[in-house]
């Protein structure tokens, strides 16, 4: 969510409901679409144990995820559900942040139906069914991350109000899409748009070119973000139930209040007040090239 929803209308598409869902049409994919899948269910299964919090490897395991092929969306949220409350609706594509909100107010997870080509075998803009479900839906079966998740909804729905969502869409950005997690002194993937991502999921933890920063709520809400590249700052948390913590114990007014006045930093800025787990070089940025 965030930047990238800013240009669509308020009016749903002609085949989708009020709240944006269409049906998943699971018998309508095709065998290479489930090949699809597969491959990259395998190739991102073969890195990430090493790389990701183990909560991760945890959800995929307990929703059965391995099972081959495209997930089936009424399967996948009556396993989910009994777990954490929360299901898995199809959408056409990005919706508005109002619906965005309000379905994850409501503990339902839209998800895109289509999925990409081999030719967007790494990268696509708009978020697949491989990025929404295996990205995101794994750490949904964590109960803390479901509660986070649902918290970061209903505020949503209160920024709305207080026209503060491109502030707010960073908190989502760099927590739930490229969140790095501090376990043990290591640290380990959990943000979707890193584990749904080979080439980024070696990136965020080993190449020297990042910022990887310890997570501050006003700081990170000031921070920019790229969406047509690697990041050039990854924020670190030290624990869900952390991020779970300042999410419902702070009150965001003053905090869009205060945001509103001051100014942005850049995705590579360091600030002197920083908790600095690795100094990058932005050698990645500083070449100009695209992933």
């Amino acid at each position: 969510m965030g930047e990238q929803t800013k240009n669509i209308g308020n009016t749903p598409p002609a085949h989708a409901a009020a709240d944006w869902t269409v049906p998943q049409n699971w018998s309508g994919y095709t065998a290479d679409q489930h090949a699809m899948w597969d491959r990259l269910y395998a190739q991102q299964v073969e890195l990430l144990p090493s790389r990701v919090t183990p909560k991760f490897m945890q959800g995929l395991e307990t929703l059965r995820l391995s099972e081959s092929g495209i997930p089936d969306f009424d399967d996948l949220s009556e396993r989910l559900h009994k777990l954490t409350g929360w299901s898995v609706v199809a959408v056409p594509g990005l919706v508005p942040d109002d619906v965005f909100f309000e379905h994850m107010a409501n503990r339902r997870f839209v998800a895109g139906n289509f999925i990409r080509t081999p030719e967007q075998m790494d990268y696509l803009q708009e978020p697949d069914v491989f990025h929404d479900v295996f990205g995101h839906v794994p750490l949904l079966a964590n109960p803390v991350f479901a509660d986070y998740m649902q918290a970061y909804g209903e505020g949503g729905l209160r920024a709305v109000g207080e026209n503060a969502i491109h502030h707010l869409a960073r908190l989502y950005w760099y927590t739930v899409e490229f969140g790095l997690i501090r376990e043990d002194d290591d640290l380990k993937l959990y943000g979707a748009g890193i584990v749904s991502s080979r080439s980024e999921s070696v990136f965020a933890l080993d190449d020297p070119s990042p910022n990887r920063i310890g997570f501050d709520l006003r700081r990170l809400m000031r921070t920019n973000y790229r969406i047509d590249d690697y990041q050039q700052t990854y924020f670190v948390i030290d624990s869900f139930e952390d991020l779970l913590k300042q999410t419902l114990e702070t009150d965001f007014a003053p905090i869009y209040a205060e945001l509103a006045d001051g100014p942005d930093h850049q995705p590579a800025d360091i600030l002197p007040t920083d908790r600095v787990f690795t100094r990058g070089t932005q050698a990645w940025a500083k070449r100009g090239d695209a992933f």
